[in-house]
């Protein structure tokens, strides 16, 4: 397929619908300048949080699995793209990939359309959306303090729980971790548009994803459903980070074993004790 998709460069770097992107109560935080250790400047809403998803990025991870298993040319969908940073590390690891990214939260969406001018191949698409099981409007909840756990399904007092068991497990100090969790999790209400990956398609007209991936908080499940029939055969790679509460991973595997994915789940070691896991699946051939 075409590096520009259905739509010429400019148009698609910041593509809106009038009067559906506009929160009911603006999330704060303007754009930073942060330089990346072993990686690049990018633009983020909060430095520290952006150097700890980047180190996400490194080896040996999932992403880094994923971005190294591109194509030249191939098309990654990026849903909960925070600042782009998945996207960032694919166009640095293969050429000319095209990047169709979605991010619901302003602040974040202004930073990834900023890291994407500067480093994705043109005919790249950032939209301030959430993906859902199917399109409508909803909450969302902002943490500037830590926009990685921004979400549609935030709940303070479980993340609150999350980062005080990595915090355990990078063993620092009880009474420093009690304080690093002060305000981490405080929250700003607003109203995102939501879409689906299959109106998203639709939307770029992508005929082929080489790599879906879905970092959304506990939504996950919700944006693998708003995937009609149809699309799945075009999808050849999802990583998603999958919550397992109330048998969600056991949901998602299944739903992924039905579309003709092998699966593979792993958990970072300093996640230990959480319910947080990355789940990798390649279509088989």
């Amino acid at each position: 397929m075409s590096d520009s998709g259905g739509t010429g460069p400019e148009e698609s770097r910041h593509r809106q619908e009038p009067g559906t992107n506009i929160p009911t109560v603006p999330c704060p935080g303007g754009p930073l300048r942060q330089q990346l250790p072993d990686g690049p400047a990018v633009w983020c809403t909060n430095g520290p949080a952006a150097v700890a998803m980047w180190r996400e990025m490194l080896p040996p991870g999932a992403y880094d699995r994923a971005a190294r298993g591109l194509r030249d040319g191939g098309t990654v969908v990026d849903v909960g793209a925070n600042i782009g940073l998945l996207s960032v590390l694919c166009a640095r690891t293969r050429r000319r990939v095209r990047v169709i990214a979605a991010e619901p939260a302003p602040a974040l969406h202004a930073c990834l359309v900023r890291n994407l001018a500067e480093h994705a191949a043109p005919g790249w698409a950032a939209e301030c959306v959430a993906a859902a099981d199917r399109p409508g409007r909803l909450r969302f909840t902002y943490y500037p303090e830590a926009p990685g756990n921004s979400g549609l399904h935030a709940d303070r007092a479980a993340d609150d729980e999350i980062s005080l068991i990595f915090l355990r497990n990078s063993r620092v100090a009880p009474e420093d971790a009690a304080e690093l969790l002060e305000g981490l999790h405080e929250g700003v209400e607003c109203t995102v548009p939501a879409l689906t990956v299959s109106d998203l398609l639709r939307r770029h007209a992508v005929s082929r994803v080489d790599l879906l991936k879905v970092d959304v908080e506990r939504a996950e499940l919700d944006v693998l459903r708003g995937i009609e029939d149809l699309h799945w055969p075009l999808i050849h790679t999802v990583v998603v980070e999958v919550h397992d509460e109330a048998g969600r991973l056991t949901a998602v595997q299944n739903l992924l074993h039905r579309h003709g994915f092998t699966l593979e789940v792993h958990q970072d070691p300093l996640l230990a004790g959480t319910g947080l896991y990355e789940l990798e699946a390649v279509r088989e051939c």
